[in-house]
């Protein structure tokens, strides 16, 4: 191998691993594997063999957690809705018909189909990613291709299937490039997926990805810091967990999503019993 394609390997391979660094820990860097920075353990120090079958101990091989209502944090102030008529519609379907044509950004101009949510109207969990990708701006449904097809298996691995949860984007139109949302963007959008969780009234949010729980919490926090917590948002407990894309990238990461996603079953079967006369 020349010197020319021994440098250009070198390269690949350091913007892949800088790629996943900013994906777990944001503008966080660890400087080394032995030394984390600000008290957080680097999960690229030990990478753990992972299986690809669809059941839990097979997908992500471990045990039942045990905390989950000790890692509550301080709720956020709820901001209002803007003045405009969708606010006052009674479905997801009446909402969807007063949005889907929206012109509020530029990303109007260069979607190929809107993208509001697919799933159960009346469903106790509400899973939320970034934005559309690809896949999702050719079929107008949220989380298909290969990312969709793992959440389905991670979402069964916890006793969910995907049509009984409600999927949906904070954004509802693909940025170009799959770039990240911008934050006017967000701005005009969000409060689309404010009357989404008013109708649908769930019990928890799932934030898939770091970019979905740093704009919904309105936070720099890496995805370190987000995890293993139970947020607020809008009054509705909220969790966050690595995007099904990151670990189709990362199966490294699988094992500490399945931790979540146990802590998330944990925390979901204490309010069903709370909720039970």
């Amino acid at each position: 191998m020349s010197f020319n394609e021994e440098f250009h390997n070198l390269l690949s391979e350091t913007e892949q691993f800088l790629q996943q660094q900013q994906e777990l820990y944001g503008d966080t860097f660890f400087l080394s594997q032995e030394e984390p920075i600000d008290g957080h353990q680097n999960p690229m120090k030990t990478p753990r063999k992972q299986a690809s079958a669809t059941t839990e101990t097979e997908l992500f091989g471990t045990e039942l957690l045990p905390n989950t209502m000790a890692n509550k944090v301080k709720e956020p102030t709820v901001q209002p809705y803007p003045s405009e008529p969708w606010t006052q519609t009674q479905s997801l379907v009446e909402l969807d018909e007063k949005i889907n044509k929206c012109l509020k950004c530029s990303l109007s101009r260069t979607r190929k189909k809107f993208v509001f949510g697919v799933g159960n109207p009346k469903a106790e969990l509400v899973i939320v990613g970034e934005a559309p990708g690809a896949d999702e701006d050719e079929q107008g449904e949220p989380f298909v291709g290969r990312a969709g097809q793992l959440l389905n298996k991670i979402l069964e691995a916890i006793q969910f299937k995907r049509e009984s949860v409600y999927i949906c984007n904070i954004l509802k139109c693909r940025p170009p490039n799959n770039r990240d949302p911008q934050t006017e963007e967000i701005d005009c959008c969000e409060p689309y997926l404010w009357k989404q969780l008013e109708l649908i009234k769930p019990k928890l949010i799932l934030c898939a990805g770091r970019i979905s729980g740093q704009s919904l919490l309105k936070t720099n926090s890496s995805l370190a810091q987000l995890r293993g917590k139970i947020h607020d948002y809008r009054g509705i407990p909220l969790m966050v967990t690595y995007h099904p894309a990151a670990l189709l990238r990362n199966p490294n990461w699988k094992r500490p999503c399945w931790e979540d996603m146990q802590m998330l079953r944990k925390l979901y079967d204490e309010m069903k019993g709370k909720s039970t006369p």
